[in-house]
Protein backbone atom coordinates (compact mmCIF):
# COMPACT_ATOMS: atom_id res chain seq x y z
CA UNK A 1 0.00 0.00 0.00
CA UNK A 2 1.18 3.46 -1.00
CA UNK A 3 1.66 6.69 1.33
CA UNK A 4 1.68 8.89 -2.22
CA UNK A 5 -1.10 9.57 -4.03
CA UNK A 6 -1.10 9.63 -7.97
CA UNK A 7 -2.92 8.96 -11.04
CA UNK A 8 -2.86 5.55 -12.45
CA UNK A 9 -2.97 3.79 -8.79
CA UNK A 10 -6.15 2.40 -7.75
CA UNK A 11 -8.21 3.44 -4.30
CA UNK A 12 -9.70 0.14 -2.65
CA UNK A 13 -12.94 1.13 -0.11
CA UNK A 14 -11.76 -0.25 3.06
CA UNK A 15 -14.42 -2.83 4.63
CA UNK A 16 -15.01 0.57 7.56
CA UNK A 17 -15.88 2.56 4.42
CA UNK A 18 -19.93 0.97 4.05
CA UNK A 19 -21.42 4.67 2.84
CA UNK A 20 -23.36 2.97 -0.31
CA UNK A 21 -21.63 5.33 -3.07
CA UNK A 22 -18.33 3.65 -2.28
CA UNK A 23 -18.96 0.77 -0.38
CA UNK A 24 -16.34 -1.91 -1.67
CA UNK A 25 -15.31 0.02 -5.02
CA UNK A 26 -12.12 0.12 -6.82
CA UNK A 27 -11.70 3.77 -8.37
CA UNK A 28 -9.04 4.05 -11.39
CA UNK A 29 -6.92 7.90 -10.21
CA UNK A 30 -7.47 9.60 -13.36
CA UNK A 31 -5.88 13.29 -12.49
CA UNK A 32 -4.61 13.87 -9.17
CA UNK A 33 -2.56 17.51 -8.16
CA UNK A 34 -2.22 19.47 -5.27
CA UNK A 35 -3.56 22.84 -7.02
CA UNK A 36 -6.98 21.00 -8.52
CA UNK A 37 -7.71 18.08 -6.50
CA UNK A 38 -8.41 14.23 -7.34
CA UNK A 39 -10.61 12.90 -10.33
CA UNK A 40 -11.45 9.01 -10.89
CA UNK A 41 -13.57 6.71 -11.72
CA UNK A 42 -15.43 3.46 -10.22
CA UNK A 43 -14.28 0.46 -11.85
CA UNK A 44 -16.40 -1.86 -10.75
CA UNK A 45 -19.72 -0.86 -10.86
CA UNK A 46 -21.22 -1.81 -14.26
CA UNK A 47 -24.96 -0.55 -15.40
CA UNK A 48 -27.87 -2.15 -17.10
CA UNK A 49 -27.54 0.37 -19.88
CA UNK A 50 -25.88 -1.44 -23.24
CA UNK A 51 -23.12 1.27 -24.69
CA UNK A 52 -25.09 1.25 -27.93
CA UNK A 53 -28.03 2.49 -26.85
CA UNK A 54 -26.04 5.83 -25.31
CA UNK A 55 -22.92 5.93 -27.51
CA UNK A 56 -23.78 4.08 -30.17
CA UNK A 57 -20.54 5.10 -32.16
CA UNK A 58 -17.80 3.28 -30.04
CA UNK A 59 -19.99 0.00 -29.29
CA UNK A 60 -18.23 -2.15 -31.51
CA UNK A 61 -15.03 -0.86 -29.33
CA UNK A 62 -16.34 -1.74 -26.06
CA UNK A 63 -14.64 -4.72 -23.93
CA UNK A 64 -17.44 -7.23 -22.61
CA UNK A 65 -19.50 -6.52 -20.85
CA UNK A 66 -20.91 -3.53 -23.25
CA UNK A 67 -22.68 -1.78 -20.92
CA UNK A 68 -22.16 1.45 -19.07
CA UNK A 69 -20.38 1.78 -15.91
CA UNK A 70 -21.50 4.13 -13.27
CA UNK A 71 -18.01 6.12 -12.26
CA UNK A 72 -19.19 8.15 -9.72
CA UNK A 73 -21.54 10.51 -7.91
CA UNK A 74 -19.96 13.62 -10.00
CA UNK A 75 -21.94 14.59 -13.10
CA UNK A 76 -23.96 11.43 -13.64
CA UNK A 77 -24.44 12.99 -17.52
CA UNK A 78 -20.72 13.58 -18.31
CA UNK A 79 -19.54 10.21 -20.06
CA UNK A 80 -15.41 9.22 -19.62
CA UNK A 81 -14.17 6.30 -21.86
CA UNK A 82 -11.27 4.83 -20.49
CA UNK A 83 -8.83 2.51 -23.05
CA UNK A 84 -5.91 0.60 -23.20
CA UNK A 85 -3.68 0.96 -26.28
CA UNK A 86 -0.78 -0.72 -28.00
CA UNK A 87 2.55 0.23 -26.95
CA UNK A 88 4.21 2.86 -29.51
CA UNK A 89 0.35 3.57 -30.75
CA UNK A 90 0.23 7.29 -32.29
CA UNK A 91 -2.20 9.11 -29.88
CA UNK A 92 -5.37 9.69 -32.18
CA UNK A 93 -8.30 11.04 -29.96
CA UNK A 94 -6.60 9.64 -26.81
CA UNK A 95 -4.41 10.89 -23.92
CA UNK A 96 -2.56 8.79 -21.66
CA UNK A 97 -3.30 8.74 -17.57
CA UNK A 98 -0.24 6.32 -17.37
CA UNK A 99 0.73 4.12 -20.27
CA UNK A 100 -1.16 1.91 -21.61
CA UNK A 101 -3.78 3.56 -19.59
CA UNK A 102 -5.50 6.25 -21.76
CA UNK A 103 -8.82 8.64 -21.49
CA UNK A 104 -10.85 8.32 -24.89
CA UNK A 105 -12.34 11.24 -26.84
CA UNK A 106 -15.64 9.66 -27.33
CA UNK A 107 -16.06 12.40 -30.23
CA UNK A 108 -13.94 10.99 -32.34
CA UNK A 109 -13.46 9.01 -35.64
CA UNK A 110 -14.24 5.35 -34.29
CA UNK A 111 -12.77 3.95 -36.96
CA UNK A 112 -9.39 5.54 -36.00
CA UNK A 113 -9.97 5.02 -32.52
CA UNK A 114 -9.96 1.41 -33.36
CA UNK A 115 -6.47 1.68 -34.75
CA UNK A 116 -5.03 2.05 -31.55
CA UNK A 117 -7.37 1.30 -28.98
CA UNK A 118 -6.98 -2.24 -27.70
CA UNK A 119 -9.70 -2.28 -24.83
CA UNK A 120 -12.41 0.58 -24.23
CA UNK A 121 -15.07 0.96 -21.19
CA UNK A 122 -17.10 3.96 -21.15
CA UNK A 123 -18.31 5.52 -17.17
CA UNK A 124 -21.08 7.78 -16.43
CA UNK A 125 -20.19 10.40 -13.93
CA UNK A 126 -16.79 10.13 -11.92
CA UNK A 127 -15.72 10.61 -8.45
CA UNK A 128 -13.93 13.86 -7.49
CA UNK A 129 -12.41 15.17 -4.21
CA UNK A 130 -10.85 18.52 -3.36
CA UNK A 131 -7.47 19.44 -2.63
CA UNK A 132 -6.65 17.59 0.49
CA UNK A 133 -9.94 15.96 0.92
CA UNK A 134 -8.59 12.65 -0.55
CA UNK A 135 -5.99 12.78 1.77
CA UNK A 136 -7.94 13.07 4.71
CA UNK A 137 -10.51 10.36 3.43
CA UNK A 138 -7.28 7.86 3.33
CA UNK A 139 -6.23 8.90 6.97
CA UNK A 140 -9.27 8.11 8.14
CA UNK A 141 -8.92 4.68 6.83
CA UNK A 142 -11.81 4.89 3.81
CA UNK A 143 -9.18 3.81 1.07
CA UNK A 144 -6.01 1.71 0.77
CA UNK A 145 -3.94 3.14 -2.42
CA UNK A 146 -2.34 0.41 -4.30
CA UNK A 147 -0.91 -0.04 -7.86
CA UNK A 148 -3.18 -0.86 -10.87
CA UNK A 149 -2.56 -3.05 -13.60
CA UNK A 150 -3.23 -2.29 -17.24
CA UNK A 151 -6.32 -4.97 -17.28
CA UNK A 152 -7.73 -3.75 -14.01
CA UNK A 153 -10.65 -1.71 -16.01
CA UNK A 154 -11.52 -4.02 -18.62
CA UNK A 155 -12.16 -7.25 -16.51
CA UNK A 156 -14.58 -9.25 -17.67
CA UNK A 157 -16.33 -9.67 -13.90
CA UNK A 158 -15.82 -6.39 -12.92
CA UNK A 159 -17.88 -6.90 -9.70
CA UNK A 160 -14.88 -9.28 -8.32
CA UNK A 161 -12.66 -6.52 -9.04
CA UNK A 162 -12.29 -5.44 -5.35
CA UNK A 163 -11.59 -8.74 -4.22
CA UNK A 164 -9.02 -9.49 -7.04
CA UNK A 165 -7.24 -6.33 -6.03
CA UNK A 166 -7.12 -7.14 -2.76
CA UNK A 167 -6.07 -10.60 -2.83
CA UNK A 168 -3.09 -9.78 -5.01
CA UNK A 169 -1.94 -7.15 -2.08
CA UNK A 170 0.65 -8.64 0.29
CA UNK A 171 -0.29 -9.30 3.95
CA UNK A 172 -2.53 -8.14 5.22
CA UNK A 173 -4.38 -6.58 2.55
CA UNK A 174 -4.69 -9.89 0.80
CA UNK A 175 -6.64 -11.09 3.76
CA UNK A 176 -9.18 -8.20 3.79
CA UNK A 177 -10.47 -9.75 0.62
CA UNK A 178 -12.13 -12.48 2.39
CA UNK A 179 -13.62 -9.82 4.32
CA UNK A 180 -17.59 -10.13 5.02
CA UNK A 181 -19.45 -7.32 3.82
CA UNK A 182 -20.49 -6.75 7.37
CA UNK A 183 -16.61 -6.26 9.14
CA UNK A 184 -18.62 -6.62 12.68
CA UNK A 185 -19.70 -10.22 11.25
CA UNK A 186 -15.78 -11.36 11.10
Amino acid sequence: MSDVVRKGQLLVATPSLREPTFARTVIALLEHDDDNGTVGVVLNRPMSVAVGDVVEAVSDLVTAPSTLFDGGPVAPTTAIALGRVAAGADPEGWTYVVPPLVTVDLDHDPSLLAVSVRDLRVFVGYAGWSVGQLQGEIEEGAWYVVEGLPGDAFGHEPESLWSTVLRRQGWPLSAVAVCPLDPTMN
